[in-house]
């Protein structure tokens, strides 16, 4: 048993949980942790001098708590999947048979324990007009309070992603403003490409 995973990462509402869904419904015995799913509670989250929330940052989740669910899949794949409800597929032999982590989130590269287990990464970007728009449609719980964009989540995102670039290489850009299928079949062949290498391995 192999196994290979797959980080995507990129701004908020760039499209990486479409994409990461996509990818998951195309590669046999893949499964998602999502970045998302280990925020801390609204209380406890710090508030900046003009009073927002400061939710783009790692000390707004429980990365432990991520780091523990990405462990608990590395010791055991398909045990991972059981507990789950998902069944492993058999594609090759046993020993030849692969394993597909996807880490989708906003700072999993800024994590330097998560971002060392990456055998691929992915970052998706749009433009400012595009992010903003697609930001202020949507409705968050608790929702974002005027002005918090501009005041916080894009400039909080301009310093997250410099902190990235000086600490991680190997990063391919995306293009969110691309379809979905022509994202989904570029990253789906490049992946197909690692599960093949891995099997090749002795």
């Amino acid at each position: 048993m192999k196994s290979l995973v797959v980080g995507i990462g990129g701004m908020t509402n760039g499209g990486k949980s479409t994409l990461s869904s996509s990818l998951h419904q195309q590669i046999p015995n893949s499964c998602i942790i999502a970045q998302d799913a280990f925020f801390k509670d609204d209380s406890v989250v710090p508030v900046d001098s003009n009073g927002f929330k400061q939710y783009d940052m790692l000390d707004a989740l429980h990365m432990d708590e991520m780091m523990s669910e990405v462990d608990s899949w590395r010791r055991d794949p398909e045990s991972f999947l059981a507990e789950r409800g998902l069944t492993a597929e058999r594609t090759a032999a046993p020993e030849d048979e692969v394993f597909v982590l996807i880490v989708e989130g906003f700072l999993i590269f800024n994590h330097r324990p998560l971002n060392e287990l990456m055998d691929k990464r992915y970052f998706m970007e749009i433009p400012y007009d595009v992010c903003k728009e697609r930001r202020c449609s949507r409705v968050y719980t608790p929702p974002d309070p005027p002005g918090y964009f501009d005041g916080h989540v894009w400039p909080m995102y301009v310093k997250n992603r410099q902190q990235m670039e000086s600490m991680v290489s190997g990063i391919v850009l995306l293009d969110g403003l691309e379809s979905k299928e022509e994202l989904l079949a570029a990253v789906y062949k490049d992946v197909s490409r690692e599960i093949e290498k891995l099997r090749e391995k002795d």
